[in-house]
């Protein structure tokens, strides 16, 4: 095993730093840039003037400079400063990300919530009325964007029926209550899709695992039904649903910038989001990095976990 994990931290340090390279130069391929947007399209600066505010912002050197700096700096764990705010991005991401994971968290276990029973008894009753309505619930989740469930949420339950908050934050310190009564809506929003895909994952897993020769020969046994598919084969059938749930992690986060936006949630989502509005390098690498170190570590969870549920898998 620890060779294994290893191999695939040394290999996720590989894919970070792909990551890195690569939102360091796409950022600086969008037009314009902190300049410019700092100015306005009313100003009318004089190209000495524009020249010193880049010279300032340290944007005026060669690309590979730039990087050279800013990695030089990240190993030590410097992220850099925001070019608009002057605040460190450490200090602005270690505000913000509670809130992505909470809201992460919130929707990855309401999607298993949903998921997990509703593919087992569509699995058990196939072929009939639940395993159909399982199914509906499934294409409905899969065709519905989230940006699309949290308006229409916000319509439903804050407007019309006036249940829950329609956005802001409350720290979960302070009043869990109220924190959750604010997370409710934008966690449904994004574990709903996540829902769907891992249901019907569940279904089709559950299926092939109840035709398995061992299945059977607990049925001949007597054991009973309830028996056979939660104490043998379940746990056999829950391995590609943690293969889904791992690598739907990485859409969670994705989808949380959308919906930080829609619920004014002040999130790693939102704070990238606002960087790239404002061309603001440093906030928008922070970020990404943040992210995409998360995805890589649940996928080395997930790894581990196969061992856990399956004993029967060895890593050499």
């Amino acid at each position: 095993m620890i060779p294994f994990l290893a191999r695939r931290l040394l290999l996720a340090l590989f894919a970070l730093l792909g990551v890195i390279i690569l939102v360091f130069v796409m950022v600086r391929l969008v037009p314009g840039d902190v300049v410019t947007n700092l100015v306005g399209i009313d100003a009318h600066p004089t190209p000495e003037q524009l020249a010193n505010l880049r010279r300032l912002f340290g944007i005026d050197l060669p690309i590979h400079v730039q990087f050279g700096k800013w990695f030089g700096a990240l190993l030590t764990g410097d992220l850099g400063e925001s070019l608009r705010t002057n605040r460190s991005i450490v200090s602005d991401l270690a505000l913000r990300l509670p809130v992505t994971l909470e809201l992460t968290v919130l929707a990855l276990g309401i999607a298993l919530l949903i998921a997990v029973p509703l593919g087992v008894l569509a699995a058990i009753k196939r072929g009939q009325t639940a395993d159909y309505l399982a199914s509906l619930f499934a294409l409905a989740g899969l065709a519905a964007p989230n940006f699309w469930l949290a308006i229409l949420f916000i319509l439903l339950f804050s407007l019309q029926f006036r249940l829950l908050p329609s956005g802001g934050y409350v720290l979960l310190n302070e009043n869990p209550l109220e924190n959750l009564r604010h997370m409710v809506l934008p966690a449904l929003s994004l574990g709903l899709s996540l829902a769907a895909a891992t249901t019907r994952i569940t279904r089709s897993s559950l299926l092939e695992v109840l035709n398995l020769d061992y299945v059977r020969t607990a049925r001949s046994k007597g054991l009973s039904e309830r028996v056979v598919v939660y104490r043998h084969a379940l746990k056999n059938a829950l391995i590609p649903v943690v293969t889904v749930i791992g690598l739907q992690v990485g859409t969670l986060l994705g989808g949380a910038i959308i919906i930080e936006e829609i619920f004014g949630l002040p999130g790693i989502g939102r704070f990238a989001l606002e960087g790239i509005n404002l061309r603001d390098y440093p906030v928008v690498q922070g970020a990404v990095l943040v992210v995409a170190g998360a995805f890589v570590l649940v996928n080395v969870l997930v790894d581990v976990l196969y061992a856990l549920i399956d004993p029967r898998m060895r890593y050499d």
